[in-house]
């Protein structure tokens, strides 16, 4: 007989963890305890040595499909001469902490049950077990246990509590388990007399739902994380009435369409993409669209990609299912599923927030009860495919890359899942970037990313990343001991750093933007910085340590500093945000700075009257505000602008990617960027462009051509950059990368040179991944 005490740190409370150890156990015929705690769950295991070999086996091949174990810590004890095996009650510890599960869509189990008319839990809006169902959104605090959730209003009816209590049942301590008898309940609110009354409840709120929807109104559906603003995809007037509502002119809405079957009538799907859109995480996929699809142009003006979710929660499938049927069908057309705020706001999460915020934005609204504690938008993500590599050196090769995912924003069925890290760092807050803002707290070899906070451009955010900081130091136990911060000094979420720094008493370490987007792509590969990378940052704008706007950089770089080995030659952007929403003012920056004449057959040029053209000189010939960039993100605006692509814009990067969607595959042809370090020159390939515009060459070569010449002088800069230092790695960051056009040319062309790669599968490579940067920087500092 041997004696064991068993530790496991990860995701292992709330994902059906102690009864898959209570089965175990007691199918091995072993005696004990499995108890959870605030710092993971704790095992005493009694028996004969071959059966607890046999138990520690199984712990990790016969997990349940939620659980993530980290670590596992096992040592021998006394025995305790235990009869039974047991599940004992949670215990708190002071100080200790462990990650905990996100959001997760509903099970296989669960969907049958809710179209089961035998179930007693039958089309009921809230079905859920240990294996989906509500984590981060509804957890106040651990141990994760239903009095620190939102469901601690809802006391178990006794059904639901035998279930709750049984260890042989998947809702064994499912924490938000419900039934129509117990548990929260949905009701449909519409507009009388300039306000809003409750006109149904139940099925018929749900049925009354589905024929508004049809009929072409705006719905506002209380959700997971937050509301959603619905309407017929196929609808014209519908869509056309909610941008107007929403204030949002030309930016994609993201759909939900009920199946598979339905997602590849409009879009085109690979295996890696269906596997993603079924995962339990269920994000928003974006898909390349079909040219037969029926979704209106006005959900996407100008882009030939959609981004599409399956249903992931019960109430979803309620609102697509056809009722009253023997099997589970759909009758429902695709749904627009978008934000429920006004742009640029946080998402509503609260019954009255939304009654107030949205009231000029929905029609109706679809109600429940249960409380969402922390909000939480849905994660945007894409498959990028490399394919095969052929290596052709002294002896040429084939290297097959599967597909990775790469993602745009990280929320909803990721966070707060945690980036381990090669290395312990201490407590440290890290309040990350303006735009895409997530912030990152660290505790011991976890990093753990907040769900996406948006745009720091209003007091609504602020307020909303404060509640997040506070509840994520709660969860994970952290008082930070130093805050990091953007070297920005005029981000919101810089200053929130220096005054809280301020009034505890505590280091800021300012950081270089670029140089937390390599530190970012570093840490998430487990990379430890005792060799320094060949970093390409590019993005629209970082504050730079010359005062500069920078974007279009080359560093070598570890975490505790870097180097600038390269950059995008500097331009002036007249205006600084008046040239970001109008491009044209920057194309003609960049054609003064390089000497190049304003032609009138320009489209950019034509935008501008003369008088505005005299001033615009001007202003430029003065410098009045007029700051200098190295901007990869404003060079693909000026060169849009130029190729004709569009003038201005109305939300970030639009015009650069409406050039990106032009791009022709099969055009090889390249424009003549130079590497003469250390400067990246942009003149032979404005020269090229200007003169194929002038020519009538088509804008999809002319894409395709600016694409292949920016690819192939990162290869050139790079190959100078290994000569000059003996480097050998590659790590591309930045939002610049999210141009899945460049990132295929530019990746075989380094890997087909020897370059190890390193590109983002964890967090965005965009500004909601910098903040990750910032913490393991200021760790190193520290």
């Amino acid at each position: 007989m041997q004696g064991l005490r068993v530790h496991i740190t990860g995701i292992v409370q709330g994902v059906g963890f102690r009864p898959f150890v209570y089965n175990l156990a007691t199918r091995l015929g072993l005696k004990g305890w499995v108890n959870n705690t605030s710092a993971g769950v704790d095992i005493h295991i009694e028996g004969e040595e071959a059966k607890i070999n046999s138990f520690l086996e199984k712990l990790s091949s016969e997990k349940p499909p939620l659980a993530v174990m980290d670590e596992i810590s096992v040592r021998e004890v006394p025995l305790e001469n235990h009869q039974t095996f047991d599940i004992q009650h949670s215990t708190s510890i002071e100080g200790a902490f462990q990650p905990i599960s996100s959001d997760v869509s509903i099970c296989d189990d669960c969907l049958r049950e809710l179209f089961d008319p035998s179930d007693r839990r039958y089309r009921y809006p809230f079905i859920n077990c240990t294996n989906c169902g509500p984590r981060f959104t509804i957890i106040k605090d651990i141990p994760y246990d239903r009095p620190k959730t939102t469901m601690a209003g809802f006391p178990l009816c006794p059904d639901c509590e035998r279930e709750y209590k049984d260890p042989m049942d998947r809702r064994f301590h499912a924490q938000p388990v419900a039934c129509p008898v117990c548990g929260p309940s949905i009701w449909l609110e519409s507009w009388k007399v300039g306000k809003l009354e409750r006109s149904s409840d139940g099925d018929t709120a749900i049925a009354d739902t589905r024929r508004l929807l049809a009929d072409g109104k705006i719905v506002a559906i209380k959700g997971l994380g937050g509301f959603h603003l619905a309407c017929d995809a196929t609808n014209v007037a519908s869509v056309t009435e909610l941008r107007r509502r929403k204030l949002r002119v030309d930016k994609p809405f993201a759909l939900m369409m009920p199946d598979l079957e339905t997602v590849e009538c409009h879009c085109f799907v690979s295996n890696a993409e269906r596997e993603l859109l079924t995962s339990a995480a269920r994000p928003i996929v974006l898909l390349k669209r079909k040219p037969e699809s029926i979704i209106v142009e006005e959900v996407a003006p100008r882009q030939d990609w959609l981004g599409v979710m399956l249903p992931y929660t019960p109430l979803h499938y309620l609102l697509f299912a056809e009722p009253n049927v023997e099997r589970l069908t759909f009758n429902v057309q695709p749904l627009v599923m978008t934000s429920g705020n006004l742009s640029e706001e946080p998402i509503a999460t609260d019954n009255d927030e939304a009654r107030q915020r949205l009231s000029k934005l929905a029609d109706v609204f679809l109600f429940h009860n249960r409380d969402i504690h922390i909000r939480c938008d849905d994660s945007v993500v894409r498959i990028f495919d490399r394919g095969l590599l052929t290596v052709d050196h002294e002896e040429p090769s084939t290297v097959h890359h599967p597909p990775s995912i790469f993602p745009l924003r990280r929320s909803r069925g990721y966070s707060p899942f945690p980036v381990k890290l090669p290395f312990e760092v201490p407590h440290i807050l890290a309040t990350g970037s303006e735009l895409k803002n997530t912030f990152c707290i660290t505790n011991k070899n976890y990093a753990f990313l907040s769900h996406h906070i948006g745009d720091m451009e209003n007091y609504e955010t602020l307020k909303s990343f404060e509640q997040g900081v506070e509840h994520f130091e709660r969860l994970f136990r952290v008082k930070p001991i130093a805050i990091a911060c953007d070297l920005h000094p005029n981000y919101l979420a810089t200053r929130y750093a220096l005054e809280r720094a301020q009034r505890e008493n505590l280091p800021t370490f300012n950081i270089q933007h670029h140089h937390a987007h390599i530190a970012a792509c570093m840490a998430e590969h487990g990379l430890d910085g005792s060799r320094p990378v060949i970093g390409f940052a590019f993005d629209g704008t970082g504050y730079g340590d010359d005062g500069a706007i920078w974007g279009g950089e080359i560093l070598v770089a570890d975490y505790r500093g870097y180097q600038r080995a390269g950059q995008l030659e500097y331009f002036p952007l007249p205006g600084g945000d008046a040239a970001i929403r109008k491009p044209a003012r920057t194309t003609l920056a960049l054609l003064w700075s390089l000497g190049l004449d304003w032609d009138e057959r320009l489209e950019s040029v034509k935008e501008f009257c003369a008088d505005d053209r005299t001033l615009l000189r001007t202003q430029l010939e003065k410098k009045i505000n007029t700051p200098m960039t190295s901007s990869m993100g404003r060079l693909f605006d000026a060169a849009a602008a130029l190729a004709g692509v569009r003038q201005s814009v109305n939300y970030e990067a639009q015009a650069a990617i409406e050039f990106e969607a032009s791009a022709d595959d099969a055009e090889a042809g390249k424009y003549p960027f130079t590497w003469i370090p250390p400067k990246v020159g942009v003149r032979g390939a404005i020269e090229a462009l200007t003169a194929d515009v002038m020519a009538g060459v088509p804008i999809q070569k002319i894409s395709a051509r600016f694409h292949n010449g920016l690819a192939d002088v990162v290869r050139v800069a790079a190959l100078g950059v290994r000569d000059a230092t003996g480097l050998n790695e590659v790590a591309l960051s930045g939002g610049v990368w999210q141009n899945i056009t460049l990132l295929r040319r530019a990746l075989p062309l380094l890997e087909g040179e020897g370059f190890k790669v390193y590109i983002h599968q964890q967090v965005p490579t965009n500004d909601g991944g910098l903040s990750l940067g910032q913490a393991v920087i200021a760790a190193r500092q520290l």
